[in-house]
């Protein structure tokens, strides 16, 4: 099986009541981008969706957890930035999804007569990879966000 051809594990993880969703991928991709854009219309602007998405997203956590995930700066124009409580559900739910997709994989490395590659694998070393999951600023090196203002 050539390089490209091989399979990669993709994961999908999240987190739900019996009133949906509240938390997984797309609500750690926006907590992140808040991290470093310093502005939830930058962060959402960044990830494709409208301000009022992303706020509804942020505020039905919220409301499901009984904590804030984000508080606005000193000023009315200074943007938001995460809590305490935003930024250990931010960093816990990363290093989750990072725990089970390494177990995952090398599962699918003893079970399957291919050897499978991991999200970040999926492309020639030459090509820069797209931001999988990435980490709030600092968090890593190689992170990327990339904000709109």
């Amino acid at each position: 099986m050539g390089e490209l051809n091989r399979p990669v594990v993709r994961l999908h993880l999240w987190l739900e009541t019996d009133d949906g969703v509240f938390f997984g991928s797309g609500r750690l991709q926006l907590l992140q981008r808040i991290a470093s854009c310093g502005s939830l219309k930058s962060a959402a602007d960044s990830l494709g969706m409208s301000y009022r998405a992303a706020w509804g997203k942020i505020k039905r956590t919220e409301d499901i957890l009984g904590f804030k995930l984000i508080e606005k700066r000193h000023g009315n124009r200074a943007g938001y930035e995460l809590t305490e409580f935003g930024r250990i559900l931010m960093d816990t739910f990363q290093q989750w999804f990072d725990d089970v997709e390494r177990m995952a994989l090398a599962r699918a490395r003893e079970l399957f007569p291919y050897e499978s590659r991991g999200y970040e694998e999926r492309v020639p070393l030459r090509m820069e990879l797209p931001a999988r999951l990435p980490r709030a600023a600092g968090a890593e090196a190689g992170a990327r966000a990339v904000c709109f203002k």
